[in-house]
C-alpha cells in the first residue's frame, strides 16, 4: 500500500524510514530472549514480515503445557511493545500457517494439521505472490483443495515447489530447524519470581547454578572445557560472559573464581529474569588418585594459572617453549601449549639469550682481526664499544640442509653491562662477503 493509501485509511498513522538491516538485528536479539524458553531457537528467514521458530519440544510442560506457553509468550511479547501472533504444531509449516492465517485455536492437536489447514488459504503455504495467484485462479483457494490433485498434475503445472511445501506442512518431509545458536549438550537454568538486580544476588545465583552443573558433569565423567553464563532481561535483551579451560574442570569453585573477573560484564539492567549456565564444550574427566602427603592433596596450581592467564589473555597466547633437536637457534626452539605432552629434548649446554629475535638484525661491526670478536658495533643508530666477548662457536645448517652460510657467534658486553649476541654469517675472503647480525639480548 502506498503512503497516501495508508494516510487516507488511517490519518494518524506514523511514518518512520524502512531500516531492514535494524529489524534483522532486532529479530535476531528476540531469538536470543526467546531462548530462555527453549534452546532450539531461531529467526524466521521468509522474506514476507519477520518471525520466530521455536522448537518446543520437552519443554511445554515447563510452563504449564502448549497453550500455557503460547500465552505467556505473547503476552510478554505484548508488554515489550510487540503485536505478535502464535501457534504451535507438528510441523513447521502448519504453525507458521496457522500464526499467520488461523483465526482461533492457535495450537493444532497432534496429527491434526490436514483438518487444521485445509480452511487456510494457498498462501499460507509459503509460496511466492505469483504462485499462489495463480492458484487462485485456478479455483484453488485453499490448501483443502490441493488435498485431491495428483502431484503429477501439480509438478507439471508449478513445479516441485507446491508438492514440497504441502507435504512440509502435512509432515510427509522433514523440514529441519537450524537453531540461531548450537543447542549445549549440558546446561542448568533459573528462574525467578522477581527480577534480580544486585551484584551479590547474580553471584550467588551463578554459584549455586555451578555446583549443579559440576554434580551433573560429575554423574557423566565429564569436564568443562568452555562455559557460558546468559542472563536474561525483563526488557527482552540479554548478556552472557564465556570462560575456557586449559583441560576439563568440573571445580565450581575453580570456575567461579574465573568467572568473578566477568561477573560486572552481566549488567543487570532493569533486572534479570532467568540466568542460565551452558556447557558449550566438554570432555572425558576420569576421577585422578591423590597420595597420602598433604602436598598432594592440593589443587594443580599451574593448570589454574594457565586457566586464569588463558582466560585473561587469551588461549592462543599462553604457551610453552621447548627444545628441538637443532643447533639452528631459530628451529631450536618450538611453542607447544601449555599442557601438550614435553618431549624428551633437553636443552643445550651453551648460553642463551632470555630474548630471541624471530630475525636477526643486521648490525655494522668492526673486528681487529677475521676470526676475532668484534670491538665496536652500531646497532638501532646507536654505537655501542664491547669490553669483554667469548670467543667463537660455530654453528652450521644440517647436513642435508646446508642453505644458509656457517655463523660464528660471539656472547659480547658493551661499555654499560648490556650483553648481546651477535653472530657473522660467512667468512672473510669468501663471496659474498661476511656480514653482522644481532641475534638475540642477554637479561
Amino acid at each position: 500500500m502506498s503512503v497516501a493509501d495508508a494516510l487516507a485509511v488511517r490519518p494518524g498513522l506514523v511514518l518512520a524510514p524502512a531500516d531492514e538491516a535494524a529489524d534483522r538485528a532486532l529479530v535476531d536479539r528476540l531469538a536470543d530472549w526467546c531462548s530462555h524458553y527453549t534452546p532450539w531457537a531461531a529467526a524466521d528467514a521468509w522474506t514476507e514480515g519477520f518471525g520466530l521458530w521455536l522448537d518446543v519440544t520437552g519443554c511445554a510442560h515447563l510452563f504449564g503445557g502448549e497453550e500455557a506457553l503460547l500465552a505467556h509468550l505473547t503476552r510478554r511479547l505484548k508488554r515489550l511493545g510487540f503485536s505478535a501472533r502464535a501457534a504451535l504444531a507438528d510441523t513447521p509449516g502448519a504453525a507458521w500457517a496457522r500464526a499467520r492465517y488461523g483465526a482461533n485455536h492457535p495450537c493444532v492437536p497432534g496429527m491434526g494439521q490436514r483438518d487444521a489447514l485445509a480452511p487456510l488459504p494457498v498462501a499460507a503455504l509459503r509460496l511466492a505472490p505469483e504462485t499462489a495467484a495463480t492458484l487462485s485462479g485456478l479455483g484453488l483457494r485453499c490448501i483443502g483443495d490441493l488435498y485431491g490433485i495428483p502431484r503429477a498434475g501439480l509438478a507439471a503445472r508449478f513445479g516441485r515447489v507446491v508438492a514440497h511445501r504441502l507435504d512440509q506442512a502435512l509432515g510427509h518431509e522433514s523440514e529441519p530447524i537450524s537453531p540461531r545458536r548450537p543447542p549445549p549438550s549440558h546446561g542448568v537454568h533459573a528462574a525467578f519470581a522477581e527480577p534480580i538486580a544486585r551484584a551479590e544476588d547474580v553471584a550467588e545465583a551463578v554459584r549455586r547454578l555451578l555446583e549443579r552443573l559440576c554434580r551433573q558433569l560429575e554423574a557423566e565423567g565429564l569436564g568443562l572445557r568452555r562455559l557460558e553464563v546468559a542472563a536474561f532481561r525483563v526488557d527482552a535483551t540479554s548478556r552472557s560472559i564465556a570462560i575456557g579451560t586449559s583441560r576439563p574442570a568440573r571445580d565450581p569453585r575453580h570456575l567461579f573464581r574465573l568467572l568473578g573477573e566477568d561477573l560486572p560484564a552481566l549488567d543487570p539492567g532493569f533486572g534479570i529474569e532467568l540466568l542460565r549456565l551452558s556447557a558449550l564444550e566438554v570432555a572425558p574427566l576420569a576421577p585422578e588418585q591423590t597420595g597420602l602427603e598433604a602436598g598432594d592433596a592440593c589443587p594443580d596450581e599451574f593448570v589454574r594459572l594457565l586457566d586464569s592467564l588463558g582466560n585473561r589473555l587469551g588461549f592462543d597466547r599462553v604457551m610453552r617453549l621447548v627444545p628441538q633437536q637443532s643447533h639452528v637457534p631459530e628451529r631450536a626452539v618450538t611453542r607447544l601449549p601449555p599442557t601438550a605432552p614435553v618431549p624428551s629434548v633437553s636443552w643445550p649446554d651453551r648460553r642463551r639469550p632470555v630474548r630471541l629475535f624471530s630475525r636477526p638484525e643486521p648490525v655494522e661491526a668492526m673486528a681487529p682481526v677475521p676470526d676475532s670478536p668484534p670491538v665496536m658495533f652500531r646497532w638501532r643508530n646507536r654505537a655501542h664499544r664491547v669490553v669483554r666477548a667469548d670467543s667463537a662457536e660455530r654453528i652450521a645448517d644440517e647436513w642435508w640442509r646446508r642453505i644458509a652460510p656457517e655463523r660464528d657467534y660471539y656472547v659480547v658486553e658493551d661499555e654499560v653491562g648490556r650483553r648481546f649476541w651477535l653472530f657473522r654469517e660467512g667468512l672473510y675472503g669468501a663471496e659474498p662477503p661476511p656480514r653482522w647480525y644481532v641475534h638475540g639480548v642477554f637479561a
